[in-house]
């Protein structure tokens, strides 16, 4: 297994774990997250989205996690530009929501952690592209 396919398998692992513990807090205290960045927990409709988030952030593990073994391929490829895609648009919009005063700077971690993923995918598939190309 060459570096950059290494370095996949743990990102892809560690990824994987870290969207299967959002999906487990959105599913069951959904108010923990929202209370960090200083969104009233209402039960009512931030607890419905909250919880329908959670599978979709589980389904997101579950992939990562299937395609952590994977050799690069346009199947991996799809995976890692639909998390690079979501990693993205939610930072995007977490700093939306900030400008305009809907959540405070608790969201700011979140978004440089989705920033970090993305770009940290973005660099193992241009490195092993890279590792491809010469080797």
């Amino acid at each position: 297994m060459s570096n950059a396919s290494r370095a996949f398998r743990y990102l892809a692992i560690f990824s994987a774990l870290l969207f299967f513990a959002l999906a487990a807090i959105w599913l069951l205290a959904p108010g923990t997250l929202l209370a960090h960045w200083g969104v009233v927990f209402d039960g009512g409709v931030t607890g419905l989205v909250g919880r329908r988030a959670a599978p979709l952030y589980a389904g997101i593990g579950v992939a990562l996690l299937l395609a952590r073994n994977a050799p690069p391929s346009q199947g991996r490829t799809a995976v890692v530009a639909g998390f690079v895609t979501t990693c993205l648009l939610l930072a995007l919009l977490g700093l939306g929501e900030w400008a305009v005063g809907q959540v405070e700077s608790g969201i700011l971690p979140a978004v440089l952690v989705e920033v970090a993923l993305a770009l940290a995918f973005l660099y193992v598939v241009r490195a092993e592209g890279r590792a491809k190309a010469h080797g």
